[in-house]
């Protein structure tokens, strides 16, 4: 039997862009020092047999405890990268989406907890302030270019 390891799978995530105004609600993705590196729209990996657009919806449950409203997309982006060594590949599919009248409305940041315990943080940024000189990376590689061709 032949063991898989995550960098020979190609994974499939569905990822969710929620604005205020020009400002997109992003989770903070640190380097192993502690260095925030840049970040990255909310959301996860697609279940077998779930849609994308359920995925997004079911994530965004799991993750900050909302319903969301799925409004527009998807945006379909093939990412290859290198992760902590390891060649990865993935397919996102990413949804405009909205949350219900008044949630987080007072909040500047919302914490949230992954699946393995490890303890998020997420914020809105402005999308000129992202993949510039100085400033943190916007993940997935090649999304901003995407949402400023809109």
């Amino acid at each position: 039997m032949t063991a898989i390891s995550k960098s020979t799978v190609i994974r499939i995530k569905a990822l969710g862009l929620h604005w205020r105004g020009s400002r997109l609600l992003a989770f903070e993705v640190y380097d192993r020092e502690g260095h925030l590196k840049g970040v990255r729209p909310l959301g996860g990996s697609v279940e077998f047999g779930e849609t994308a657009k359920a995925a997004v919806v079911r994530e965004f449950k799991e993750e900050i405890d909302t319903d969301v409203y799925v409004i527009g997309g998807p945006i379909v982006l093939e990412n290859v990268f290198v992760h902590e060594g390891q060649p990865r590949h993935e397919i996102l599919f990413i949804f405009d989406l909205v949350f219900p009248q008044g949630a987080f409305e007072a909040q500047d940041r919302i914490r949230f907890q992954e699946d393995d315990g490890t303890v998020m943080e997420a914020s809105w940024y402005d999308l000129r302030e992202l993949d510039v000189e100085g400033g943190p990376k916007l993940y997935p590689n090649g999304l901003k270019s995407r949402l400023i061709e809109r």
